[in-house]
């Protein structure tokens, strides 16, 4: 088991370093899983969110955001993505492997990995000019926004256990 961040998954400003590493951690679960499938060697990475000591240092600035941080701190519980680890390490889940985990309270979130969405081809080869000019705008429809996604719960409603 291999952790990781969603400043890595999704990115966060300021994190450049930490997200680069979080990620690498990664691409190293998922090679490890392929590479030792043939041996029952399995990798999977969890990206935790839990409100900890480190999560405690941010300054609070009034008594709305005391209170704020009281409900995470109830809500965002390190015992919850403690679980999902134990869960997938243990010998009832030996056919799950390669994958990306999130746990944030009772959100358990599977994550996609990179996959080629889209394929330009110009076999006559591409110039500068007609990558600019025609495979960007085919590709542009499916580019992703800077802006980090809600937790399917947020902005969605999320799947029941079992389905």
């Amino acid at each position: 088991m291999f952790f990781t961040s969603t400043s890595g998954l999704l990115g966060n400003v300021g994190q450049a370093n930490y997200g680069a590493a979080k990620m690498g951690i990664a691409g190293l679960s998922r090679i490890i899983a392929m590479e030792g499938e043939r041996n029952n060697v399995r990798s999977n990475c969890l990206a935790p969110v839990a409100w900890t000591r480190m999560t405690q240092s941010v300054p609070v600035k009034d008594e709305a955001a005391a209170k704020r941080r009281e409900a995470m701190a109830a809500a965002i519980r390190p015992d919850q993505p403690a679980r999902l680890s134990v869960a997938l390490v243990s010998p009832a889940a030996a056919h799950v492997s390669g994958q990306i985990f999130g746990a944030s309270g009772e959100n358990i979130i599977l994550y996609s990995q990179p996959r080629p969405i889209s394929t330009q081809t110009k076999e006559e080869g591409w110039s500068v000019d007609t990558i600019l000019s025609e495979a960007v705008p085919a590709m542009s429809d499916k580019f992703f926004p800077l802006s980090r996604p809600p937790l399917a719960s947020q902005g969605a409603a999320p799947a029941k256990a079992g389905s």
